[in-house]
Order: C-alpha cells, then sequence, then structure tokens
C-alpha cells in the first residue's frame, strides 16, 4: 500500500493518528456513562457506533483509513486499561491488551515522526503475517482455556509483573532503534542499498548490532510471561530465537556486501545482542586477493548451495569481504541498519 506522507502536510499523519487513538482511547468514560443508568453493552455499542459516525463525518480516504486503525487501537487500548483494573482473573489479559495495542500504535507513530517517506498504513502492522496472527490466536485461546480450567495459573502476580518488565524494556528498546537509524529504518524490505543508507554504530546500535530484534526478541517472549502462558511462552521463545538467527545470518551478508570492513570491524566489536546468536560467521581465506574476486565474480548461485542452518560468510582482509555474498544472497537486503523491521 503506498505511503499517504507524500500527499499531506509533514506531521499531519502523526497529529491525525494521535488524535484520533486517544479519541479511541475515550472508552476510559464509559463506567461513568453505566453510573448514569446506561447498560453497559448497549452504552458500549452506542459508543462505538458514534465513534464511526464521528470519523465518516471528519474524515475522507486516504485520512478515513488513517483514522479508523489509530481509533480502533486507541478503543483496544481503553479496554484493556478497564480490564487491567477489573477485580477479575482476567486483569493480566489486560496488560497484555495494552501491551499489544500501544506496540502496533506506536510502530506507526513513530514511523509518522522519524521517516514520513516510508509511511503507510502497513506501518500498523496489523497484518504483519499469517504466522504472527496464528501465533497471536493461540495465545489468546491458550489463556482462556487454562483460565477457566485452572484461573489460579493466572494469578501469579509476580510473573506477570517481570513480563510487564520485559514488554516494556523490549519496547523502549525497539523505538530507541527506530528514532536512532532515523530515515533508515523501514518497515519495508530494502532490496538495494540507496544513497542515503549509512551504517548507524551509536546509540543503542552501539550496545546491540540489531537492537530493533532484541526489542521484538523480548517483547514478543513478555507477553507470553505476562499471560502465563506456558505453552506459548515455550513455543513463542523458540520460535523467534530461530527466526531471528536466521534473519541475523541472512542480513549480515548483505550488510558485510554493503559497508565491507566498515561492518565487519563492527561486528568485532559490538554482540547482536541475541541470546546464543552471533550473526553469520567469518572464514578469512589465504589466498591472493584478486583470485578471490575472480572466483566469487564466476561462480553462478546454483554452483554455491549453502545450507540455512550452515550459512557462512567467507571474507578477507584488503576489502574483499566487500565481494562476498552478493551470488550467494542477491537481493536479501532486510537489516535494521536500513530500516528493516
Amino acid at each position: 500500500m503506498a505511503g499517504c506522507a507524500a500527499r499531506a502536510p509533514p506531521g499531519s499523519e502523526a497529529r491525525l493518528s494521535l488524535a484520533t487513538f486517544l479519541l479511541g482511547a475515550s472508552v476510559l468514560a464509559l463506567p461513568l456513562l453505566t453510573r448514569a443508568g446506561l447498560q453497559g453493552r448497549t452504552g458500549l455499542a452506542l459508543y462505538v457506533a458514534g465513534l464511526n459516525a464521528l470519523l465518516l463525518l471528519l474524515y475522507r480516504p486516504p485520512r478515513y483509513q488513517i483514522a479508523i486503525r489509530a481509533c480502533f487501537l486507541g478503543f483496544v487500548f481503553g479496554c484493556g486499561v478497564l480490564l487491567s483494573f477489573s477485580q477479575s482473573s482476567w486483569n493480566h489479559f489486560g496488560w497484555y491488551v495494552c501491551s499489544l495495542s500501544l506496540f502496533h500504535y506506536s510502530e506507526y507513530l513513530v514511523t509518522a515522526v522519524n521517516n514520513p517517506k516510508s509511511l503507510s498504513l502497513d506501518s500498523f502492522l496489523l497484518n504483519h503475517s499469517l504466522e504472527y496472527t496464528v501465533a497471536a490466536l493461540s495465545s489468546w485461546i491458550e489463556f482462556t482455556l487454562e483460565n477457566i480450567f485452572w484461573p489460579e495459573l493466572k494469578q501469579i502476580t509476580w510473573v506477570s509483573a517481570t513480563g510487564l518488565l520485559m514488554v516494556v524494556f523490549g519496547e523502549c528498546l525497539r523505538k530507541a532503534a527506530m528514532f536512532t537509524a532515523g530515515s533508515n529504518f523501514n518497515h519495508v524490505v530494502q532490496n538495494e542499498k540507496s544513497d542515503t543508507h549509512t551504517l548507524v554504530t551509536s546509540g543503542v546500535y552501539a550496545w546491540f548490532r540489531h537492537p530493533s530484534y532484541v526489542g521484538w526478541f523480548y517483547w514478543s517472549i513478555g507477553t507470553q510471561v505476562m499471560l502465563c502462558n506456558p505453552i506459548c511462552g515455550v513455543v513463542y521463545a523458540l520460535t523467534v530465537w530461530r527466526f531471528f538467527r536466521d534473519r541475523t545470518e541472512e542480513e549480515e551478508i548483505s550488510l558485510i556486501h554493503f559497508f565491507g570492513e566498515e561492518y565487519l570491524e563492527y561486528k568485532r566489536r559490538v554482540p547482536t545482542g541475541l541470546p546464543f546468536i552471533q550473526g553469520v560467521k567469518l572464514l578469512f581465506w589465504n589466498t591472493p586477493r584478486d583470485q578471490k574476486v575472480s572466483s566469487l565474480r564466476t561462480k553462478r548461485p546454483s554452483e554455491q548451495p549453502v545450507p540455512r542452518r550452515s550459512r557462512q560468510c567467507s571474507a578477507a582482509p584488503s576489502g574483499v569481504a566487500r565481494e562476498v555474498g552478493v551470488q550467494i544472497l542477491q537481493g536479501v537486503t532486510e537489516q535494521s541498519h536500513l530500516g528493516a523491521a
């Protein structure tokens, strides 16, 4: 979906989304209506209908599409706050709902402020992937079933509080990475290095090579710790670890190709930040530079099969690393330093 930033004044999408997010969050006032005599379900239905009618009156496409998504996330956030303060076994699920809605909204807001040229409706990440949707649904189902049959499992407050701290840490780290990378950060996979792309090594990138991945890693696991979901907790941890292990290997081959010795030096100094993940392995050759470059340029991709689990990047002193990885992973360039989510 094409971005809207180029067709509107700078900052207008950020202001629009913030206003409508807060409008949706005004559901927090719903208990006041029920105390005034309006039944809960009736009041909620009237509130939702009124919100949608107001947005239809105020906005036209494409601004309406922004407004309805931000308002929906604000509404979910407000409902999560109400649920968090309820006297029921669902209060920790309210924490989760607040965390989830705030994550998706803040992805759009930070992109709108930080890199409006890459802004689109997809920046909300509501349509991230089928796997992401299935994972979320699975966690909701597990929480519901366990809350019905073993409600005491969902009331271990110190475990949920630990998960909340993981979520806050992950969210803050990821947003710090987005702000630090600036216009280099993009949710869309970048297939080529543009003239404006630079290797970011300052701020949180001085702590971790992949801070946005580290943030999302701990955020996703933290949501399941918060819900006291033992099954999804283990599955999430194994799945996201494997995902980011493969992603960092593929990404760093492209980063070495783009930035050469500069990235190799950065890689030697700074860890990935992900547990037991070191990124692509480096092999230093002793053959002459011209021979290595010639060999890399003449071999075809079909002649260099690289198993996914044992993918390595061959590098050498004197700048030979710039030639490495071109044939192995041509076009695979989703990197945090160039702005991939």
